[in-house]
């Protein structure tokens, strides 16, 4: 009996040294026997932490927040004259020769910058569309300096400007570049900028996605390869730096989303990666502008699903969706389903991998494309052009050879971005329908304009070379079962 009430003594000194919590059976009631000194142990180790991530902050802050500037800006725009209906009238033209000329107005635009290094001289980044038309432009540093600058280049494909300070900048401290290959979600993202007037304002948050590709505000073109964070970014912040935890500058802020179909959103903000800023700086500070070879291709990458139709496995290749006319693909030769897997002996693994290497080579360049045409492979030669604005991107048509046959009354097309933007889709596997005939059998089978097409009897619709492939071999008679894709959800349509 003393040896027995012995153990238990032992046992309950070193859950008191352990400073070990005991827990009732039924898990209901528990009490701590940690020891005073556990308890300090651990509230120590934890301010230790808080406080070695607010100094990491702090420092990252101090390192690129001197650089970065606030730009006011002043330009003239074009305004509507309320009264512009009223005086194109005939009767008001006839009777008082009132001119119906647009009104300009003038514009203030607030932005931010940030100053760097370009082979020994400072110069200072902002958005294109921030300092777009400009009359007068004014940096001001943290410290209250005031320098007038002036656009060296700028570039409105990725929406990036440099900027000149007239003036002595001796003093004036430049930021880090950082790799923004080397970001990944859940990495620390700070944000200094002069949000809605608001000068030198820093926000922190994380990276929430990479990649990300958006429609401009303007509906012409795309931002791409964004990185996209929660940390606070306004109006105002828009050319200021997104940073990462070491103070180097991995993205330029440049985009908002406030609302998505009208639901308000919050914490969905968007940078430039400031690789893609990299790969074309010295050709701003030096010429102005940016010329970029091209193809003249929409491509798209390979998925699981297609390896089946291509003959090729995802990460092998990237397969062209259409092909624009009058391009150089089209010269060349190539078509709507061929897997681009080489460029000059370099595998192509994504689009984005594609579209860089295309675009920084020089406008002429001869490339030699290895290719998978129905599962056979070849190579075509390629004479690179320059690629065109955005604007006439916009007003492009597809190559003759690749446009979708008709068939059951229904014109259909390739599922560009911009229509994965408008129908909130996923994906561009498939075609989408442009056009449905009245009375057709497409028609009476309730067919819309909008429906995606994934497959015909089952058999995957990719491209539109699929989509021509597979129904021209039907008559006009025949009952295919479709597998469409209407507001979100699929469904099966038989045209008998």
């Amino acid at each position: 009996m003393i040896r027995k009430v012995w153990i238990v003594g032992s046992l309950l000194i070193l859950f008191l040294i352990a400073g070990l919590s005991i827990v009732g059976p039924d898990h209901r009631e528990s009490f701590s026997l940690r020891s005073p000194s556990a308890m300090a142990q651990e509230s120590s180790v934890q301010q230790s932490i808080t406080d070695s991530c607010q100094a990491a902050v702090r420092q990252a802050i101090a390192r690129a927040g001197p650089a970065v500037l606030r730009i006011d800006v002043t330009g003239t725009a074009s305004a509507a004259n309320p009264y512009s209906d009223l005086f194109s009238d005939p009767f008001f033209q006839r009777f008082f020769g009132l001119p119906n000329t647009p009104q300009r107005q003038e514009t203030q635009v607030l932005g931010s910058g940030v100053v760097i290094d370009v082979e020994g001289q400072k110069l200072v980044l902002t958005n294109q569309h921030v300092v777009d038309q400009a009359k007068t432009i004014k940096a001001t540093a943290v410290n209250g300096t005031v320098w007038d600058a002036e656009v060296v280049g700028a570039d409105s494909q990725i929406d990036i400007a440099v900027l000149r300070l007239n003036g002595d900048t001796t003093s004036l401290p430049a930021a880090e570049l950082g790799d923004s290959s080397a970001v990944q979600i859940g990495d620390w993202a700070i944000a200094i900028g002069n949000p809605l007037g608001l000068s030198y304002t820093v926000t922190m948050g994380i990276i929430s996605a990479l990649n990300r590709d958006i429609e401009k505000p303007s509906g012409v073109g795309y931002y791409e390869n964004l990185i996209q964070t929660d940390a606070a970014i306004n109006p105002g912040n828009s050319g200021g730096p997104l940073v990462n935890a070491h103070g180097q500058v991995i993205g330029i802020n440049v985009m908002i989303a406030r609302e998505s179909n009208g639901v308000a959103v919050e914490g969905i903000n968007f940078a430039i990666a400031i690789n893609s800023v990299k790969d074309i700086l010295n050709q701003l500070a030096t010429s102005g502008k940016v010329t970029r070879a091209w193809l003249g291709v929409y491509i798209q990458n390979i998925t699981p699903s297609m390896e089946a139709t291509f003959g090729v496995k995802p990460g092998e290749g990237v397969v062209v969706s259409d092909v624009i006319a009058d391009s150089p693909a089209q010269r060349a030769g190539i078509l709507s389903g061929d897997v681009i897997t080489r460029v000059d002996g370099e595998a192509m693994t994504t689009t984005d991998v594609l579209t860089h290497k295309i675009s920084l080579l020089p406008v002429g360049t001869v490339v030699t494309l290895d290719i998978v045409r129905a599962k056979a492979s070849m190579q075509v030669q390629v004479t690179l052009a320059e690629r065109p604005s955005e604007e006439a991107l916009a007003s492009q048509s597809p190559a003759a050879g690749s446009q979708a046959v008709s068939k059951f009354g229904l014109t259909v097309g390739p599922i560009t971005k911009t229509i994965v933007q408008q129908l909130g889709l996923h994906s561009t596997q498939g075609v989408v329908i442009m056009e449905v005939a009245s009375g057709s059998k497409a028609y009476w089978a309730g067919l819309e304009v909008g429906d995606v097409i994934l497959e015909v009897n089952l058999e995957p619709i990719v491209t539109i070379a699929d989509w021509s492939a597979l129904v021209s071999q039907m008559t006009d008679d025949s009952n295919p079962l479709f597998t469409i894709l209407r507001g979100g959800t699929t469904r099966f349509v038989p045209l008998g």
